[in-house]
């Protein structure tokens, strides 16, 4: 069974990513901004996901029982994205699962 940490950052991540390349298409097949190669509305949604695609994150390296720096560090941070969280309570707080 899917963890509820796992499963969140799961769906948060193939939002992003749906709706990103749905504004990549918007942009290029209408040229919406051609100073900037067609990513004009690709740009707008990063700059406003891109704190709560840090907090989601962070949160996921803290289900795991890291810090949320680690989600700096390139080929490690993908390992542990898919690393089963922790059972139980750690550092950074209660197991999602027993809080439902």
């Amino acid at each position: 069974m899917v963890e509820l940490e796992e499963k969140s950052f799961g769906i948060f991540n193939l939002f992003n990513f749906i709706i990103c390349c749905i504004l990549g298409f918007i942009d290029g097949y209408f040229g919406i901004s051609p100073e900037s190669k067609g990513r004009g509305l690709g740009n707008i949604y990063s700059l406003a996901v891109l704190i709560p695609s840090i907090a989601v994150s962070a949160r996921r390296m803290h289900d795991i029982g890291k810090s949320g720096w680690f989600m700096l560090i390139p080929i490690y941070n993908i390992i542990l994205f898919v690393t089963e969280g922790v059972k139980g309570d750690n550092q950074y707080g209660s197991d999602p699962i027993t809080d439902v």
